[in-house]
């Protein structure tokens, strides 16, 4: 994939993630120079590696950074020392002038993901001396629209995207069992990919997930009913599937080599979704409907935001928000006009409301 800043005079085009490796088979600028931008990134990309940094964080970080060299290269600027503050709010208007190829602008956290990894690589070279000031520091980032999950799934419509699956076939078991286990552990499509065949315990009911988000294990609770189809699944269907006995991944990809991968879970999730006439989301819509419904059936946030992974229970507390059912209990049971109706009044017209 080759990666094009656009031009100025014309619409930007959003391009997908570029992996390290992409960067580094495209230098920018004076690439052997060491005091270039783009050398200065990849020696970065060495430093933060050593220290065992996560390597989607890298993708993701050194995607925005290598973006910013490109506009910067454009605008016959190569060199840290050359990168002032006032460049940096222009390349922030720039971000905020963007638009996809359908016309619509980079949302405010968008523009904040593509400026954050400036700030954490700026302030490295100045911490290594290899500027005198940093340029990024205390540069405004634009402020987050709080925004909730746009698709919660009731239970009768998991229900339903479940019984899509065609369990006469193999693949239809392996399907159930993977949507069944999104559901019942809320887990990401990423730590998905990286179970394997021993990460599953059904004496003890858990799930033991290696290397999560932010390189974190942890293990959750797995229930009785997604545990016997993926027991169905490990010991009666995935034998048959079974093409490379070296392949420990729990879940299969259909021609029996190799696991599964994010992509191919994404499209299993999808094809049932669909299906089900739902247009948005994919995996993590089974991540947002159990932390909804378990909240809603009493759970407490803390169980919910280990289960979850999350780091801080602030990531967590979106669901509240889309958990409403306590909520709708206490304005039903508080409100006059409610109050009024339940004791068969009628209301200021004059006409019942129920007639």
């Amino acid at each position: 994939m080759t990666y094009r800043s656009p031009p100025s005079n014309r619409r930007p085009r959003k391009d997908a993630l570029l992996t390290v490796d992409d960067i580094y088979r495209q230098p920018v600028g004076p690439a052997s120079d060491p005091k270039s931008l783009y050398a200065l990134l990849l020696r970065f990309v060495t430093w933060r590696r050593e220290r065992n940094w996560s390597e989607t964080t890298l993708k993701v970080q050194t995607h925005h950074s290598y973006r910013f060299i490109c506009w910067a290269n454009e605008r016959g600027i190569s060199y840290a020392a050359e990168v002032t503050r006032p460049l940096l709010e222009r390349y922030q208007r720039w971000l905020y002038q963007y638009r996809k190829g359908n016309g619509e602008a980079l949302t405010s956290r968008t523009q904040r993901t593509a400026v954050q990894p400036l700030q954490v690589w700026f302030r490295w070279m100045t911490q290594q001396h290899l500027l005198l000031a940093n340029p990024a520091a205390d540069l405004e980032l634009p402020r987050l629209e709080k925004r909730l999950p746009r698709t919660i799934l009731t239970v009768e419509q998991v229900e339903d995207v479940l019984s899509q699956c065609d369990l006469t076939t193999l693949q239809g078991i392996r399907d159930r069992a993977l949507l069944e286990l999104l559901w019942s552990t809320g887990i990401r499509r990423g730590e998905v990919e990286r179970l394997k065949v021993c990460s599953v315990d059904a004496g003890r009911k858990i799930l033991t997930i290696v290397q999560g988000k932010g390189k974190q294990d942890r293990i959750v609770p797995v229930g009785e009913r997604a545990l016997w189809w993926v027991n169905r699944w490990l010991h009666h269907v995935r034998p048959e599937v079974l093409v490379n006995p070296d392949c420990k991944a729990l879940f299969l990809a259909m021609d029996g080599v190799a696991g599964l991968t994010v992509n191919g879970i994404t499209q299993v999730a999808v094809q049932y979704l669909r299906a089900c006439g739902i247009e948005r989301g994919s995996c993590h819509l089974f991540r947002h409907a159990m932390a909804t419904q378990m909240l809603e059936n009493g759970a407490d946030l803390r169980w919910i935001q280990a289960m979850l992974g999350h780091r801080s229970v602030e990531s967590t507390q979106i669901y509240t928000h889309v958990s409403i059912r306590a909520l709708q209990a206490v304005h039903s049971s508080t409100h006059p006009a409610e109050q009024r109706t339940r004791t068969g009044k009628n209301d200021s017209t004059g006409n019942d409301e129920y007639d």
